[in-house]
Parts: C-alpha cells; sequence; structure tokens
C-alpha cells in the first residue's frame, strides 16, 4: 500500500516549505542576535558620549541619558591637552603615506611574481610568503635594535619606511589576480612595442583595481588604529596619532569617561565613513578574491 506522503505529494512540497521557512528564520534570528551582540559595545560608546559623568557608572545602569551632552563632543575636541587637529594631520601623514607606500611597492613585487620568468622566482615567492608565519612579535626587538641603529628611534621613519618594501600578504593577493590575466594583452602590447612599466600601469593596475581598494581599506583600518608602533617609536607628544592622544582624558585620580567616549566616536567617525563610501568596492573585492585561482 502506499504512504501518505507518495499519495499527497502537495502535501509533502508543503512541508518541505515549512521546514525551509523554518530553518532560514532559525539562521536569520541567530545572525541578527549575533549582530546585536556586536553593535551592543558600539551603542554603549554612543550613549555614555552623551551622558553626564555623574550619569556614567550607575546602578541600575542608565541607557538613556538625561540630560543628553551634545556639548561633551565639542568639550573634547577642544580640550587642550588633546589637540585634535594636530593629532588628525599627524594621523593622515601616516595613514596617506603608509597607504601609498604599501600599494605601490605590492603592486611592483607582485607583477615580478606573476608576470616576469627569471631563476629563481618560485623560491622567492615562498620565501616571502614563509615571513608570514612568523609572529610580529618575534622580530619586534630586532627591529628595534635595527631601527635604533639607523638613528629613526623618536620619529615616523620606523613606520613609515617599511611600507615601502610590500607586504607578503598583499604581494600574495595581487599575484593571485594578475595570473587571472590573459597573456595575450600583455603579449600583444609587447609586439606593440610596450615595456613593462607601461603594461603594468596601463593595463595590469585598471584590472586589479579591486584587490588594490580592498588592500587600501585595509591597511588604512590598520593603520588609523594602530597603537603599538606609535608608542614604541614615537617619544614626541606633538608626532602622536589620534589613537595616542585619548590619553589626554586621564588624568592621575581618574578618568574622564563620557568625553574619553565621545573623543574615540570622533576618531573612528572616519572609518566608518569610509567603510560606508567604499563598501560596494570592498564586498566586490572580497568577492573576486574568493574566485581567484591559484
Amino acid at each position: 500500500m502506499a504512504s501518505p506522503a507518495v499519495l499527497d505529494p502537495a502535501g509533502l512540497k508543503r512541508r518541505r516549505l515549512i521546514r525551509r521557512v523554518l530553518w532560514k528564520g532559525l539562521v536569520y534570528l541567530v545572525l541578527t542576535a549575533t549582530a546585536a551582540l556586536f553593535v551592543v559595545p558600539f551603542l554603549w560608546l554612543i550613549i555614555t558620549s552623551l551622558k553626564p559623568l555623574e550619569q556614567v557608572f550607575t546602578d541600575p545602569l542608565i541607557w538613556i541619558p538625561h540630560p543628553i551632552m551634545w556639548s561633551n563632543y565639542v568639550e573634547a575636541l577642544t580640550t587642550p591637552a588633546f589637540r585634535f587637529t594636530l593629532l588628525l594631520r599627524n594621523t593622515l601623514f601616516y595613514v596617506v603615506t603608509t597607504t601609498i607606500g604599501t600599494l605601490i611597492s605590492s603592486v611592483i613585487v607582485a607583477y615580478a611574481f606573476a608576470r616576469l620568468r627569471f631563476a629563481g622566482r618560485d623560491i622567492l615567492f615562498t620565501i616571502t610568503l614563509s615571513t608570514m608565519m612568523l609572529p610580529s612579535i618575534v622580530t619586534l626587538i630586532p627591529t628595534y635594535v635595527l631601527f635604533k641603529w639607523l638613528g629613526w628611534v623618536g620619529s615616523y621613519a620606523p613606520l613609515v619606511v617599511p611600507a615601502f618594501f610590500g607586504s607578503a600578504f598583499n604581494i600574495f593577493l595581487l599575484r593571485q589576480f594578475m595570473r587571472t590575466i590573459p597573456w595575450d594583452l600583455t603579449d600583444a602590447a609587447y609586439v606593440d612595442g610596450a615595456n613593462d612599466f607601461v603594461i603594468l600601469w596601463k593595463i595590469v593596475v585598471p584590472l586589479i583595481t579591486p584587490a588594490l581598494l580592498v588592500i587600501a581599506v585595509f591597511n588604512i583600518m590598520y593603520t588609523w588604529n594602530d597603537f603599538f608602533g606609535p608608542l614604541i617609536y614615537l617619544g614626541d607628544s606633538n608626532q602622536y596619532p589620534l589613537v595616542m592622544g585619548l590619553y589626554a582624558f586621564r588624568t592621575r585620580f581618574s578618568i574622564k569617561w563620557n568625553l574619553l567616549m565621545a573623543a574615540s566616536l570622533a576618531t573612528c567617525f572616519p572609518l566608518i565613513a569610509l567603510f560606508f563610501v567604499a563598501q560596494r568596492y570592498f564586498i566586490e573585492g572580497i568577492t573576486l578574491t574568493g574566485l581567484k585561482g591559484v
């Protein structure tokens, strides 16, 4: 005798649809809860930045400030010890120079590994990738000793100059993109008399723009939030970037948490704006990265 499921294909289809809807609903519920979990600290940052100081640590917690202190932002950004304009200028210098250096050096080295043929190319590429296996803490002291010997400690040179020598991960990423470019394009350019620099600038770079945008966004985010590097190599407070300038809200006996949160939000606002502006290119680059073959 045939089973009811066989006799009722419409019912079977309906049950499958219900299971699919329930499964998707569960997945979306978990994703929403996870996203909310990550949003809570940022929400607390915003709320605290709008509170009077006496409402920061209350029991029970106050989620809606009363009154809302918009003046916290004005006071934080105009605090003499914070020097927002100077810190922002230092940060922009650090971010722009390292991003330019990273892009230029990574593109040139990746092009050599992907499109040029020379003895020992694969060995050099393997050695380059092997540097990714070394934790940065392992090379911290030797690097500091080297920069100290060069007389660079106390300046931005230890932070900026290494960016002009490439990054193993960025080189690997760009190499994978370049290997997918048809050889017919570059061969035709060679026939027309173009050299490697012309081919790199006129043909290759426009085709790897999504990867370049991803590298630029990652580098900007890392450099903007970098605290450890400036802490080690910069000794003059006039050279500090924004993340180190936040120390201005820490006094000897207390911390002005509301002003610190307001300054922190103002500090990370450019990164938030960058993400929304470059979101389409960023996601496009991530997607293409996953599709490129080795």
